[in-house]
């Protein structure tokens, strides 16, 4: 099993966030992973990615041309990774940024109004972590629980006053199925 994902949106949106999670989550769980971040000089506001690849057997480079599974968390990356979906792979599309639907037949798209469900949790910058749970309900790659506990676990002691917010925030995304 190798599974590629692309996380993508604007700087200061968590993309690089939700897959070092990922990341973290499948080493704990003793799996291969690669994460690759991208982004733009700008950092917040420009434009910020990350590639992770999670694999039971050792990968090959962290390159991917074809992902398993995409989320765009705004309009710039749905138009740039739509088309690069493998066929029969996964689309989260955070739809409160986005002002169109995705176009492929040949793919699974979810689309999840993720500000608005982090909003209504307490804090628009878990919008991330709404599109992950969105993300993992759908791929089966890891475990939501798992996940979680990675979260719990590789979350710096000033900042863990945040992960129930997170984790609910998780829980949340994880019932917009495609």
């Amino acid at each position: 099993m190798q599974t590629e994902i692309i996380i993508s949106g604007f700087g200061g949106q968590g993309a690089l966030f939700a897959g070092q999670l990922m990341a973290y989550s499948a080493m704990d769980n003793q799996l291969e992973v690669t994460w690759f971040p991208s982004y733009g000089p700008e950092m917040r506001g420009g434009t910020a990615s990350c590639t992770v690849i999670i694999s039971d057997m050792e990968i090959g480079a962290p390159v991917v041309g074809q992902p398993t599974a995409v989320i765009a968390m705004n309009l710039p990356s749905l138009d740039k990774y739509e088309d690069q979906v493998k066929s029969g792979g996964l689309l989260v599309v955070n739809d409160s940024m986005v002002n169109r639907h995705a176009t492929r037949a040949d793919i699974r798209c979810v689309h999840v109004p993720a500000n608005e469900i982090a909003e209504k949790i307490g804090d628009r910058r878990l919008t991330n972590m709404v599109l992950l749970g969105s993300l993992l309900a759908n791929l089966k790659v890891l475990d939501l629980k798992t996940v979680e506990e990675s979260l719990k676990e590789h979350t710096p002691e000033r900042h863990q006053k945040l992960v129930p917010l997170n984790i609910k925030a998780l829980e949340e995304g994880a019932t917009y199925l495609a």
